[in-house]
């Protein structure tokens, strides 16, 4: 296959064939280190693209679990990865998948993102690495923020000047992304320099918090004092990745309910305010989106901590809501504990709430707009965070789907997964999923479950608690 750096020779497998490792992008090393991407040099020659290329720098996503990034594997990170039901085709749809990881994980080569089930449905899917961490979203004087989303456009770029050679339409391309992919989603919509890119956008999962500035500086600083270097470009030039890993998390210990300590910048540019703010400015409203929630979010984060004495009002000032919110969380969700009602309350703040506020200002811009609350009930941590990813992909022979979803999977997987994977592509195709549009008063919403269904938005209560406590995040 030819692309625009030279010849790659791809892996037939199952009907499809894929094609791993393409660089996008020149290996963020040296002196492009801290940098925007660059283009890749040409190669001679056909390039084998049978294997996935270097994750970028990261630790393992939790203790125990195996290294996806080691040192040895050095810098070069920014690759893409293809599959193809039908590479000698013309005119197909291509999806493009941004992963999640809070920021500061993440891998393409994840066996979760596996697209071959995917593509049989008669799609293109593109996968690719961007920067996480320090690396992607530190801020460092004199360097360009928010380098990870600069990766992202890049790969995005990569394929407008280079999917027509698998078989792919260049305008018409859907993004879609799950947690800090879902963010990265939201923020390519509503930023004006991504015109031209995609058409289409699925958001699974949005996540709250961007940094400003003065945030990011911070994080900097408390890394620089760890490190024991200036807090300079210099400085963390001097640090090898590896040595910034170990440290990467000091700085949330002066910061409240935040699971990462990188993530977007507010930098004036490519990132000017929340997602769902910039929406309601009109920008963005021309893609078409689907946005939505797993149920029961955080419990992905909460099952396993001993929430017998937790404190509702210290949890709610964490989130910097008010002192009345415990008791109106109280009279919403009447049945459950204090525990439950934590559950829901970080649920609410760390991702309901922000896909909530992204498809209301998206439907009220004028935009076509789809909203989905995913309720099937894993047997092991119900609708928690993540779930859904497994059923995007129809892999339930992974060790994220093990862990979610169980092993075996429940009966109904498959049967999920194929809705919802033939929603995806068929808004691919269509720019309709198949169900009614979000739109305002209505707010239809999509229930994930065995059988899908549609009804009113679920979550009334917790909305209007967040429009009362919080007007100024609505959108």
């Amino acid at each position: 296959m030819q692309t625009c750096a030279g010849k790659v020779r791809g892996l037939a497998l199952g009907g499809v064939v894929s094609f791993r490792g393409i660089p996008f992008a020149a290996a963020p090393e040296g002196l492009l280190r801290f940098q925007l991407p660059v283009p890749v040099d040409a190669w001679e020659g056909i390039r084998d693209a049978t294997a996935f290329g270097a994750a970028p720098p990261q630790l393992p996503p939790a203790p125990g679990m195996p290294a996806i990034w080691r040192p040895r594997d050095g810098l070069d990170c920014l690759t893409v990865n293809v599959w193809t039901p039908e590479p000698g085709a013309t005119g197909l749809p291509v999806m493009v998948w941004i992963y999640g990881g809070a920021w500061k994980t993440g891998s393409s080569s994840n066996p979760s993102y596996d697209a071959t089930k995917l593509a049989r449905y008669g799609v293109v899917v593109v996968t690719f690495n961007y920067r996480v961490g320090f690396e992607g979203f530190g801020q460092l004087p004199g360097m360009p923020a928010n380098r990870g989303l600069h990766d992202q456009i890049a790969a995005l770029d990569w394929v407008q000047h280079n999917i027509t050679a698998f078989g792919g339409d260049p305008s018409a391309v859907t993004i879609f992304g799950e947690s800090a992919g879902a963010g990265s989603v939201a923020l390519l919509v509503a930023a004006p320099s991504t015109r031209g890119l995609f058409r289409r956008a699925i958001a699974q999962s949005i996540p709250a918090g961007l940094l400003t500035p003065g945030e990011a500086e911070r994080v900097t600083a408390v890394l620089a004092t760890q490190a024991q270097v200036p807090p300079t470009s210099e400085g963390f030039a001097a640090l090898a990745p590896e040595a910034i890993l170990p440290i990467q998390d000091a700085p949330l210990r002066e910061t409240e309910a935040r699971i990462s300590a990188f993530g977007p910048v507010i930098d004036g540019e490519l990132v000017t305010s929340p997602p769902w703010k910039a929406i309601n400015k009109d920008t963005g409203r021309d893609i078409e989106l689907i946005c939505g929630f797993t149920h029961d979010e955080c419990r992905l984060f909460t099952e396993n901590r001993d929430l017998s004495a937790i404190d509702l009002a210290a949890a709610a000032t964490s989130l910097h809501l008010g002192h009345d919110a415990v008791a109106a969380y109280h009279a919403a969700y009447p049945d459950n504990t204090d525990a439950e009602l934590f559950t829901v309350m970080l649920s609410d703040a760390l991702f309901r709430m922000p896909s909530t506020w992204m498809a209301e200002a998206h439907a009220h811009a004028g935009g076509r707009t789809w909203l989905y609350d995913f309720t099937w009930p894993s047997p092991l941590l119900g609708a928690c965070h993540a779930l859904d990813v497994p059923f995007t992909f129809g892999n339930a022979n992974t060790p994220l789907a093990a862990r979610l979803v169980g092993c075996p999977p429940p009966p109904d997987f498959i049967a999920l997964a194929e809705h919802i994977q033939q929603a995806w592509t068929t808004f691919a195709c269509t720019g309709d999923p198949g169900w009614p549009r979000f739109a305002l008063p209505h707010r239809h919403t999509r229930i994930w479950n065995i059988p899908p269904s549609t009804t009113a938005y679920p979550l009334t209560a917790s909305r209007r608690i967040w429009e009362k406590q919080m007007p100024h995040l609505v959108w």
